[in-house]
């Protein structure tokens, strides 16, 4: 009766109750009460799915760095606000559809600090995407030629968190300037993007061009958003140094 009771878990995949009930079974735990073992094995299978669904949000995210928020160094001389990075853990920003802008010189961490906050969404069960700026352009001038723009873009825009990293890098010329304003109006109000940048964001208007689009544009991203200015030396250098 146990070994079709087995079967029968793995056949409805449920494969956390399927291992904790095997487990309870090879262990002889014959001390549960029944209200006890269906409890635990709905705990068992309610964690089995939880675990498997931040698995795949984090490997659909493609993080640039694998970096946890317990990671991050909080040297004075980097401008970091533990305070600020404790409230961006419970990613409040998220539901409230607010931004973060990191800024800082190259090396200084900015990458991963934004993955970090990414993996951290993702483990609270939000979506999260993380594309390198001139890559993701790149991927949709390809999309332009093949006829899956509009899906690209659709996809970007259900994202709950937007990682756009090293803005900046490159001017923008009409074709990016007129997709970056399409991704952020999409998600002007309704979703969360982090971008990371090695310029100041006094400099932005000059990099994205085209005056009034660079006004809507700052407009949408700057407004009450959350700014992280790094500073100090590269952590590259550092690490490399000891």
């Amino acid at each position: 009766m146990n070994a079709q009771t087995l079967l029968q878990m793995k056949q409805l995949r449920l494969y956390g109750m399927h291992r904790a009930f095997s487990t309870t079974l090879e262990a002889n735990h014959g001390n549960y009460t029944n209200d006890e073992l269906i409890a635990y094995l709905l705990q068992s299978e309610w964690d089995d799915k939880h675990n498997r669904r931040i698995e795949r949000l984090t490997k659909a995210a493609k993080f640039r760095y694998q970096a946890a928020i317990e990671e991050i160094i909080y040297d004075p001389n980097r401008a970091i606000d533990k305070n600020q990075f404790i409230r961006f853990t419970e990613c409040e920003f998220i539901k409230n559809k607010e931004n973060i802008l990191i800024t800082g010189s190259t090396g200084v961490g900015k990458s991963f600090i934004a993955s970090a906050i990414g993996y951290q969404a993702c483990s609270q069960g939000y979506r999260v995407k993380y594309y390198n700026i001139n890559k993701l352009f790149a991927k949709l001038k390809l999309a332009k030629a093949d006829g899956s723009y509009l899906k690209e873009v659709d996809r970007i825009e259900k994202q709950d968190l937007l990682i756009l990293d090293d803005f900046g890098l490159q001017e923008l010329d009409n074709n990016k300037r007129q997709a970056f304003m399409e991704i952020i109006e999409d998600r002007h109000g309704k979703k969360s993007t982090i971008i990371a940048s090695q310029l100041p964001i006094i400099s932005w208007h000059q990099i994205i061009g085209e005056q009034t689009i660079a006004d809507a544009i700052l407009d949408r991203l700057v407004h009450s958003a959350h700014r992280v200015e790094l500073k100090g030396e590269s952590m590259r250098r550092k690490r490399k140094k000891s």
